[in-house]
């Protein structure tokens, strides 16, 4: 037996280039082919009942035209895409493959000694490509069309947010903690102000005002009827007024953001808030954490949903395709309502939101190898 040196082996990995056969190319064009009029076929339904739904709304609010196209659903249908991509995925697997075995194709490539585990390239290549266009989605397109989609929203079909915020609990930095009563959007105001310094186990000054309001031209707070204490060796000292310029890292924004708000933010952009969002102690990270794996692992879902689809519909059933689309579509459904469930579980502190919003995939994974092991071969 002859042993192959380093040198030996890097330079067949080199050298390799796996080739793209008559088979491969029949198969990664029907999937993307598929793939691509199912997406047509349902946004297009899908926008005709939207529409139908929210005419009314459309109508009440004087929703310009130029908007309702340009701005809601030219932002929607990227939205729209990416939320149901592994259904499409599974559908259009289930559907070309079941015609490929109803038509005996599958048994006409594996007779001509393709292995069935040759034949899953082609699917993963295609399943690669979608997974690196959803990522694109998720990561740089969606956040700014969600931005524009959720403002349309906001003014012409929800009520406008007017909601005050309350009881807002920050850490600044470390040693340093905000609280706030409650926030009115409509004059940003903060009420019952309170700003600590701590070292270690004692309090080094606490300043706290009536009110806190806004100062959108200096970019500051303005405190009204300010009390600054601060203790030095077991003295108090206290200092008050009338007004008092503040500069903290808190800015207005934060507390206009609202639970979908970290859906318009890009991959970077998400990464610092959830960063800021942990050293201020933001009860709110869950949502930031929640949007950051999602993007992640849902596109991920094509290569396991992918698997899911061959193993079940490379077998020629007597009853047609109809079988096999029918259990297609109820494990898509399945999938996205537990993605969707597992996030109850952050909600309620059971599991942390990479292991909730993992879960899924891996309990899918394991049903593909199950489904791939004993499909015929």
């Amino acid at each position: 037996m002859t042993r192959l040196s380093i040198e030996d082996i890097k330079q067949k990995i080199r050298d390799f280039k796996p080739q793209i056969t008559t088979v491969d190319r029949y198969i990664i064009k029907k999937f993307i082919g598929t793939y691509v009029v199912a997406l047509l076929l349902i946004i297009g339904i899908v926008i005709i009942f939207d529409l139908s739904e929210k005419v009314d709304k459309f109508v009440t609010n004087q929703a310009p035209l130029r908007l309702i196209i340009f701005q809601y659903y030219a932002n929607f249908i990227p939205y729209f895409v990416n939320m149901f991509s592994p259904m499409f995925v599974f559908l259009t697997v289930i559907f070309f493959t079941s015609k490929m075995a109803a038509n005996t194709e599958i048994i006409a490539i594996l007779a001509g000694g393709i292995s069935f585990k040759r034949l899953m390239w082609p699917y993963f290549i295609s399943a690669t490509a979608i997974v690196i266009f959803s990522l694109i989605l998720n990561l740089y397109v969606i956040p700014p069309c969600n931005k524009g989609r959720l403002a349309f929203e906001q003014r012409y079909v929800r009520k406008k947010y007017t909601e005050f915020a309350r009881n807002v609990h920050y850490q600044i930095s470390p040693g340093t903690f905000l609280y706030v009563q409650s926030f009115a959007p409509s004059n940003n105001t903060a009420y019952g102000f309170a700003l600590e310094s701590i070292e270690g186990h004692d309090v080094v000054s606490k300043l706290s005002a009536n009110e806190a309001q806004w100062d959108s031209t200096s970019n500051c707070w303005r405190l009204r009827d300010y009390m600054l204490r601060t203790y030095e060796d077991g003295t108090e000292y206290l200092q008050t007024g009338s007004n008092l310029d503040t500069s903290i890292v808190i800015t207005v924004e934060d507390f206009y953001r609202r639970k979908n708000t970290v859906q318009t933010l890009p991959d970077g952009q998400l990464r610092r808030l959830i960063r800021d969002q942990k050293i201020r102690g933001d009860k709110d990270v869950m949502f930031s954490l929640i949007e950051q794996n999602e993007r992640w692992a849902m596109p991920f879902a094509a290569f396991i949903l992918t698997l899911i689809g061959v193993s079940l519909s490379s077998k020629k059933r007597r009853g047609g395709i109809g079988l096999n689309i029918g259990i297609g579509i109820a494990l898509s459904f399945s999938y996205i309502l537990f993605m969707r469930f597992s996030q109850m579980f952050v909600y309620s502190g059971t599991l942390p939101p990479f292991i909730a919003i993992w879960l899924p995939n891996v309990l899918y994974l394991a049903i593909a190898i199950y489904l791939y092991r004993i499909a015929p071969k």
